[in-house]
């Protein structure tokens, strides 16, 4: 095959690829993907293992939770104790025990989360989309003065690893008007899509038009060449019309009443959550709401382990059940597809995955000694857990197991990140193989275009 067929044969599988999107029929058409930013301890969580109370001079390996496990609406699924709220509403929840992230080598949080949030690993020769930025381009915005993807709770601009975040927090090859609108703090979201106050109307369309100039003339600008210039435009005038759009109430969490507020108010998560919900009911395509991926911080539990673990449970219980039961209570759940997950679990001695040498990571003394060493620190790849509430999937399902023993590896049906991501696309209604045509070669949502969606978990 010449050179030339060959861009040609790429091309038209890329083009076929997107015809066939119209052929899934999708059971979704929004997505909430509840981002637990650092490493969830699996077995503190959605896949409680034996309770070991603290006790100092207990060996680090006989502790495998940390928590006692309690029962939930759901014969059979037993959740670990500070998730009571979301032990209530998992009869509308499949539960994925044995999701399994890439073995990466040294870990990296923010090298593990781009892999989960874009499907592909560093280095790549183009700069690869967030999965939110592949949905918007590929289904668009449900209502047009709402951005299409929504990213909130994250400040990119946390120190080490902030470049990292960076990489995937964009639409890459996609172009601008498919990236996130970012809302890092959920309770300023309303002054991001209001006019200045202090400039009149007229002077800020005066200004509208000289940044229309500006660029024009930008030869930085012209250097992106015409689709990057044409696409940068088209965010900005998508910015400019939602400043005008009475859709911008939705950022405006004043206006939800203060019942409902306190109902999420455990923090930027929860408000983050009642964000979300408000973004969804106003046609939000897909949104984002993390922990915050801060290092060393929130669920990156490097040491004190249990109590910060409890005390996130405490962020995240609440505000998560009662988004679930609104979206229900609005008759949005059965379209609304809510994902929580993270870029890996947990456990206190084995660092990334069973039988393989992993640099780095934290030290765990073989006795513990004081409360600082009680709880889940190492990095664990080998298996995590992910909860899917609505969106078609079934209700009160568990699926996948891993073992009751150390190193609690993953014994039955693992779900990796390809066919995890091939899930909530074809959810969607949109194909593992759909592409895009960059650089003459084709790029696909999921590596390779051989993801395989879980067709079990749906009902």
């Amino acid at each position: 095959m010449t050179r030339r067929n060959f861009l040609r044969t790429s091309a038209q599988a890329a083009t076929a690829a997107a015809a066939s999107a119209a052929k899934i029929a999708p059971s979704a058409d929004a997505i909430i993907l509840l981002w637990m930013g650092g490493g969830m301890a699996q077995t503190e969580t959605f896949d409680p293992k034996a309770y070991t109370p603290y006790a100092a001079g207990i060996r680090s390996d006989r502790v495998l939770s940390t928590f006692p496990s309690i029962p939930t609406a759901v014969d059979g699924i037993r959740l670990s104790a500070g998730l009571e709220r979301i032990g209530r509403v998992m009869d509308r929840a499949t539960l994925i025990r044995s999701h399994r992230v890439g073995n990466l080598g040294a870990i990296l949080h923010s090298r593990h989360q781009y892999h989960w949030h874009t499907g592909y690993v560093l280095p790549q020769t183009v700069a690869a989309p967030h999965i939110g930025s592949v949905i918007a381009k590929t289904l668009g915005p449900r209502h047009p003065d709402m951005p299409a993807f929504l990213d909130i709770g994250q400040n990119l601009e946390i120190g080490g690893e902030s470049d990292g975040l960076k990489a995937f927090h964009t639409a890459g090859f996609l172009g601008a008007e498919f990236g996130p609108f970012l809302a890092p703090y959920p309770s300023e979201a309303a002054s991001a899509v209001r006019p200045p106050s202090h400039i009149e109307a007229a002077r800020f369309e005066n200004r509208r038009r000289a940044r229309r100039e500006l660029m024009d003339r930008s030869p930085v600008l012209r250097d992106i060449g015409p689709a990057g210039h044409e696409s940068l435009d088209r965010a900005m005038e998508n910015a400019y019309r939602l400043l005008k759009s009475p859709t911008a109430q939705a950022f405006d969490l004043s206006l939800e009443p203060q019942k409902s507020r306190d109902a999420y108010n455990t923090g930027r998560f929860g408000l983050g959550c009642l964000l979300a919900r408000r973004a969804v009911e106003a046609g939000g395509r897909f949104v984002e709401v993390t922990t915050e991926y801060i290092p060393f911080r929130n669920w990156d539990t490097h040491e004190n382990g249990h109590s910060r673990t409890e005390e996130l449970k405490r962020q995240i219980d609440a505000p998560v059940a009662q988004l679930v039961v609104d979206l229900e209570e609005r008759g949005l759940l059965d379209h609304t597809l809510v994902v929580i997950a993270s870029e890996f679990g947990r456990d206190m001695i084995v660092e990334g995955k069973p039988g393989t040498v992993t640099g780095g990571g934290p030290a765990q003394p073989d006795v513990i000694t004081e409360p600082k060493h009680y709880g889940m620190h190492r990095h664990f790849t080998e298996a995590s857990s992910v909860v899917l509430f609505g969106g078609g999937m079934k209700r009160g399902f568990l699926y996948g197991k891993t073992a009751d023993e150390r190193p609690c590896a993953i014994v039955e049906k693992p779900v990796s990140i390809p066919d995890l991501h091939a899930t909530i696309y074809h959810a969607l209604g949109i194909p593992a193989n759909h592409g895009f045509l960059v650089e003459q070669r084709p790029f696909y949502v999921t590596e390779d275009g051989k993801g395989k969606a879980v067709m079990e978990l749906f009902a």
